[in-house]
């Protein structure tokens, strides 16, 4: 999936030269953090559930030093995998002040397996993220990009993202980042649409803030590329992801937690 692009790092220097202005207090989720999805596919008109998505964040050791260690899965199930085999894994590896350090996405995507990694550091108070990418053909190319600002990827800036402070966003505000997409760094921007009221899969109605990422084509025209709704409360809990895809669009809806670090804030009706 286009949209879940990860990638591998290998982090050269030790934390005590990371910089500070890359890091940010983690108010939301804790070591212990399961989450479960139910993902759906447009197929013939109609929303079928196709398989399942599963992310857990444990407390973790990355090149001797603390870590937090998020891995999430994606599997379809045996409707989709008659038709269209797909098991995604993720990995990353950030500190625990939210700044990237490893990254990485195993793709088995129909008879494609591709791999993307990223090892981040931080030397001179710049953020390096060095590149690794498998193509189908099982051939690898690698690239390096420095930045004055933190590089991400797909998996560390939705953890990110769960840190913002929503309270005085208005609708439409724009936030940009960078994000390490395969082979290199682009430029990214994050919309922010507004609150909605939905319906998860555990029964609940919760009050929700509304994302929308965007990519940009070769004609640098802007394009959504997925949509995710997270709680209005400390938690920023994603409840609902949309996928669009090059081949159509699929959803992940939210089914269970464990471990949360906040009590609920934003159930507007309960089951």
């Amino acid at each position: 999936m286009r949209c879940l692009k990860i990638l591998l790092l290998l982090l050269m220097l030790p934390l005590s030269h990371a910089h500070p202005q890359f890091a940010t207090e983690n108010k939301a989720f804790k070591a212990g953090e399961e989450l479960v999805y139910d993902l759906y596919f447009h197929w013939k008109f109609v929303w079928v559930k196709v398989g399942a998505a599963s992310m857990k964040t444990v407390s973790a050791r990355y090149q001797g030093r603390d870590a937090l260690k998020s891995d999430l899965l994606f599997t379809g199930n045996d409707k989709l995998q008659a038709v269209f085999t797909m098991k995604d894994t993720l990995r990353s590896y950030i500190t625990p002040d939210l700044m990237p350090l490893y990254f990485r996405k195993g793709a088995v995507e129909g008879k494609r397996y591709t791999v993307d990694e990223v090892f981040y550091s931080y030397p001179g108070g710049r953020s390096k993220a060095e590149l690794h990418h498998r193509n189908k053909h099982g051939e690898w190319s690698e690239n390096t990009c420095y930045s004055d600002e933190c590089n991400y990827d797909m998996l560390s800036i939705l953890l990110r993202a769960r840190s913002f402070d929503a309270s005085n966003y208005k609708e439409g505000q724009r936030i940009h980042f960078l994000m390490a997409t395969g082979k290199k760094v682009e430029k990214q921007t994050l919309i922010y649409k507004g609150k909605e009221k939905f319906k998860a899969n555990d029964g609940v109605t919760y009050r929700c803030l509304v994302f929308s990422l965007l990519d940009y084509d070769e004609k640098k025209k802007e394009k959504e590329l997925l949509r995710f709704y997270v709680t209005d409360d400390t938690n920023h809990l994603p409840i609902r992801i949309d996928f669009y895809l090059k081949f159509g669009t699929a959803k992940a809806y939210f089914k269970s937690a464990k471990n949360l670090r906040n009590p609920h804030g934003a159930i507007v009706k309960k089951k």
